[in-house]
């Protein structure tokens, strides 16, 4: 599937550039950052990950972070830093996500 076509199928998911927009956060107890929460996956029981999921059309990535962290962990916080923006293509999935990463205490 090419950019195009996936832009245009889901355009509310995805940038002007095709990549799927998603958000996550890192949950910390304190301040201190020593503790860290993680979830089961439910689409591999076996792994662990940060809370986290796809921007929708009227949220920012703030929202869309603390949102998602509420949904799949229950965790409410106050938002912290941005640690990082990521764009990765899998081409072998002709998939393209652009992750918004936050701290959340």
């Amino acid at each position: 599937m090419s950019k195009e076509k996936q832009t245009k199928r889901v355009p509310e998911l995805c940038d002007h550039e095709g990549f799927k927009k998603r958000a996550a956060c890192v949950c910390v107890r304190n301040e201190s950052e020593s503790q860290v929460l993680l979830i089961s996956s439910s689409k591999h029981k076996n792994c662990w990950i940060i809370p986290g999921g796809t921007i929708e059309k009227h949220e920012n990535p703030e929202e869309a972070a603390e949102r998602e962290v509420f949904e799949e962990a229950g965790v409410s916080g106050r938002l912290g830093r941005l640690l990082g923006i990521f764009e990765v293509n899998f081409f072998f999935l002709q998939i393209s996500l652009c992750a918004y990463f936050f701290f959340i205490h």
